[in-house]
């Protein structure tokens, strides 16, 4: 039975269907030996290359979906590879055996929090995708003077140069003098969409973090840069909100947790990302 190419390259975790539909656009993905074009279908005996390079190619049932939830620091950036050496969200994350993690979104460099991350580009398009209006919540440190009626117009909706943006929700969570906290609540992660509104009304936001995707909220005992697999019922209410069929299998263990695992798992993230640490603190070998 024959899929659509973009679908079988987002199963396949390469990237997701929107990316891939640029891909194949852009002639970096050929089918026995042709050049694609947008529309095509493969069957599953096809030979899928990516520049130049052959893509395995899974079937639905084979793939455990799996979720981790990371705590991103600040300065950490959300891409694979940077060109000038810096940080990025993928380093300290666990490797997959023929089979690569995928962003569900991005933060800004200088924004921390929860990050959730997936080997299914298909849940990853879909969990990004604005019609399926999933809410991200944030606690953001503001300096800058709020009044009532900038409140009023933040979740009224204001213009922003790629379109017309609002908060959902806004909850004034204390401060003191013009430094103060607000938890905002909107159902579209556009490139620094927070941080756009507040600069609308003339507000600087000086502290972002990402607090809850959907329901799932940060834990807030995993230290920052450690990062936690989500359980089956978690993955499944991702699954279900995005309008896709429950997982059935899971890498972890079913057996409830005791507190004592529970403290001794935390433990030995915050060991892991110790060490990740000094690792990263160490000057790199200069090269002959």
């Amino acid at each position: 039975m024959s899929e659509k190419l973009q679908k079988v390259l987002a199963r396949a975790g390469v990237g997701s269907r929107r990316e891939m539909e640029k891909y194949i656009d852009s002639n970096r993905v050929s089918v026995n030996g042709k050049a694609a074009r947008l529309g095509d279908r493969v069957e599953e005996n096809a030979v899928i290359r990516v520049d130049g390079h052959v893509v395995k190619i899974e079937q639905q049932e084979e793939r455990v979906c799996r979720v981790l939830m990371y705590h991103k620091p600040e300065g950490e950036l959300c891409t694979r590879k940077d060109p000038e050496g810096r940080r990025t969200v993928f380093d300290r994350l666990p490797r997959l055996e023929g089979d690569r993690w995928i962003a569900i979104g991005r933060l800004d460099i200088n924004t921390s929090g929860l990050l959730l991350f997936t080997n299914d580009g298909e849940l990853a398009n879909r969990l990004m995708h604005p019609k399926y209006e999933v809410e991200r919540e944030y606690s953001a440190r503001v300096f800058g003077e709020v009044t009532n009626q900038t409140l009023s117009t933040l979740t009224k909706g204001v213009e922003l140069e790629d379109g017309p943006a609002k908060f959902l929700k806004i909850k004034p969570m204390g401060g003191e003098g013009i430094n103060k906290w607000f938890n905002v609540t909107l159902t579209e992660g556009r490139n620094r969409e927070v941080r756009r509104l507040w600069q609308s009304q003339d507000v600087e936001v000086s502290r972002l973090i990402r607090i809850r995707y959907g329901k799932l909220e940060l834990n807030k005992r995993l230290p920052q840069g450690g990062w936690e697999e989500l359980k089956l019922e978690d993955v499944n209410y991702l699954r279900k909100s995005v309008k896709m069929r429950p997982e059935t299998q899971t890498k972890l263990s079913v057996m409830p947790e005791k507190r004592k695992d529970k403290r001794a798992k935390i433990n030995q993230i915050r060991k892991a990302v110790k060490k990740h640490n000094q690792r990263a603190q160490k000057p790199k070998p200069k090269r002959k």
